[in-house]
């Protein structure tokens, strides 16, 4: 495997047939990916015995209903739920997905993307298998989906306590759940979240937001940054591609936002399924009532994957119109990402104009002045620009 062009994503090595230049994304980022590997590695057995799942009601039939993402799987014995790691044994819920990490990798923190959290220093990237969705254009459909389709996907072993560690040996301001949907392996992202804030490291998800008020209600105390993927503003468009619903993911975003966890969002705009331009509208508007002008909106070009690969790139001037929607909604900070020759990925202050982070890929130069000021008029840039948690 080598890191996917997608911002925060993994890609195979495997692709479409050839494309033309507007089809072809460029891959200018670099990064490290590790996947690790155990014997036997099995998606549908624990490292260890596993742990206890949270969030999880007995039935008295003897199934379980979770509790952990918003679809309350009702898990009969012996099964799992649509995550494929989330089992019910005995009539307990038990996750598979503790301390097995199926990939680790230090990113920059511009590639989950976060751009409005500590700019140019690095994130500990984490994942486990397992996904509540089943996107059909998924650039991380291997890790996300081999439960689901059976893949024999290998595994790690990492307590808690390895991964705090891992993070600060290679120098990471903080800890990234990422790749897949960090909720289904919630209780891995607790324990890891406690230690992390003790070790002075933040917490960060990269999530499809479909968490419960619940989970958010526990994730709150641990957490400090989320890139949620608001994929669509549409249902059908959740129902057909992603085997979800929006409302639950605009319950969530707004659950993290009164949880105080800083927010960013992200859109992978496909042609022919996302880009139309009164649905966006509608979608940059909901940002600015419900999450305010300064949330950073993230537009990403699409690239052909998994089983939508006879779907085109995103052309320029479609990113281009969905960034001038952005910017025509009220909110401040519309970046373009997977498309570096639009170069729309600095960061300008709302008040002045004046750069005050420029971004060419992964190389990143920040003019902030202390917690997180413009230079040249004073005014504070949003986000978490100064230093760690306390």
């Amino acid at each position: 495997m080598r890191l996917g062009r997608r911002q925060g994503t993994l890609d195979t090595i495997s692709g479409p047939a050839a494309l033309t230049d507007e089809q072809r994304v460029p891959d200018t980022r670099v990064t490290t990916m590790q996947l690790f590997n155990r014997a036997p590695a099995s998606p549908t057995a624990p490292v260890k015995p596993g742990v206890r799942a949270l969030l999880a009601d007995a039935q008295p039939d003897g199934s379980v209903r979770c509790n952990a993402c918003a679809h309350r799987c009702l898990v009969r014995s012996g099964r799992t739920g649509i995550c494929g790691v989330r089992v019910n044994t005995a009539g307990e819920l038990w996750s598979l997905a503790y301390g097995a990490v199926a990939a680790a990798a230090l990113d920059p923190i511009e590639k989950k993307p976060l751009f409005h959290v500590d700019p140019g220093s690095t994130a500990y990237s984490i994942s486990t298998l397992g996904c509540p969705f089943h996107c059909v254009f998924c650039q991380n459909w291997e890790i996300a989906q081999g439960p689901r389709l059976g893949l024999d996907i290998p595994l790690r072993p990492m307590s808690p306590e390895q991964v705090v560690a891992e993070a600060r040996r290679s120098g990471a301001r903080s800890i990234a759940c990422t790749y897949v949907e960090p909720t289904v392996f919630l209780e891995y992202a607790l324990d890891i979240g406690e230690l992390a804030r003790a070790a002075g490291l933040r917490m960060l998800f990269i999530t499809d937001g479909y968490a419960t008020p619940e989970a958010v209600g526990l994730l709150g105390g641990v957490l400090d940054a989320a890139n949620v993927d608001l994929k669509s503003f549409d249902d059908a468009f959740y129902r057909k591609l992603c085997g979800a619903r929006l409302a639950p993911v605009l319950e969530a975003i707004e659950a993290y936002r009164r949880a105080g966890v800083w927010l960013e969002i992200t859109t992978l705009i496909i042609p022919g399924a996302n880009d139309d331009e009164a649905q966006l509208r509608d979608l940059a508007g909901w940002i600015v009532e419900r999450l305010g002008p300064g949330t950073p909106w993230h537009i990403s070009r699409f690239h052909p994957d998994y089983r939508m690969r006879d779907v085109v790139a995103t052309p320029a001037a479609t990113l281009l119109r969905a960034a001038e929607i952005g910017r025509e909604a009220g909110l401040h900070h519309v970046y373009v990402g997977n498309a570096p020759a639009l170069g729309l990925e600095d960061t300008r202050c709302p008040g002045c104009s004046r750069v005050l982070v420029e971004r060419n890929g992964y190389q990143v130069r920040s003019h902030l002045a202390a917690a997180g000021a413009c230079p040249g008029c004073g005014r504070l840039l949003e986000g978490l620009f100064t230093g760690v948690p306390t």
